[in-house]
């Protein structure tokens, strides 16, 4: 029986997707490039190859955060200062949200059976904005955000680190839930907790097999009730 519900704030509870190019756009449109289509899906692109890169422990955090920036100019041609680009991107991140659908509904069902916490590789100061725009504080009893613990999913050093900060914490009725299979599924795996994968487009596994799969959080209580 689970009691210990971990769960994933972006493309799981927050649509990160919408806010990401609506915050990228601004950005950039700001420093002189337009943001076409093409341009925000190269940006997605770029930024998702960074982040993995973060989880696999060959970038650091603030690294990720210029380099992706850098990255978009090169291929672009567009010399604008990618530091300054970085730093108006993260502000306009921090000041909206977008609930999946369904999803804070969800959570707000969940947090009456569960003791829920939120692990996130986000930046810390984007996503206490995103969390009190959305006003999630209020369901979670601890916020993990790796930048402020020193270590990021998919490391069991980022779960120990959690785990430790938990009052009676149990591992086998510990579940992760997230949308990604290299952070937050195999995060779950090296930690050693039960994992919940959240796949709306019904993507392959691959090499990371998740415990169960879902397509949303509204799916998630039900499932709860026969693991």
């Amino acid at each position: 029986m689970i009691e210990f519900l971990f769960l994933d704030l972006d493309d799981t509870i927050l649509d990160f997707r919408k806010a990401e190019r609506i915050a990228v756009a601004k950005t950039i449109r700001d420093f002189g490039v337009e943001p076409t289509e093409e341009v925000l899906d190269l940006y997605h692109r770029i930024n998702k190859a960074h982040w993995e890169m973060l989880e696999r422990g060959e970038l650091t955090r603030e690294e990720v955060m210029v380099n992706r920036f850098a990255a978009l100019f090169r291929e672009l041609g567009a010399k604008p200062d990618a530091s300054a680009c970085a730093k108006d991107y993260e502000h306009n991140l921090s000041i909206g949200h977008y609930f999946l659908p369904g999803a804070e509904e969800a959570v707000e069902a969940l947090h009456r059976k569960y003791r829920l916490f939120l692990a996130s590789n986000g930046t810390a100061s984007v996503q206490k904005g995103r969390l009190t725009s959305a006003n999630l504080y209020r369901f979670f009893e601890r916020v993990f955000v790796s930048q402020e613990l020193g270590f990021n999913k998919p490391s069991k050093a980022f779960f120990d680190a959690c785990f430790a900060r938990i009052p009676g914490f149990d591992p086998a009725k510990a579940a992760m839930v997230g949308d990604s299979l290299t952070s937050d599924i195999q995060g779950g795996i090296n930690a050693g907790i039960t994992t919940v994968w959240v796949n709306p487009e019904h993507r392959p596994w691959g090499d990371i097999k998740p415990d169960y799969e879902i397509e949303g959080l509204s799916q998630l209580e039900k499932l709860l009730e026969t693991v």
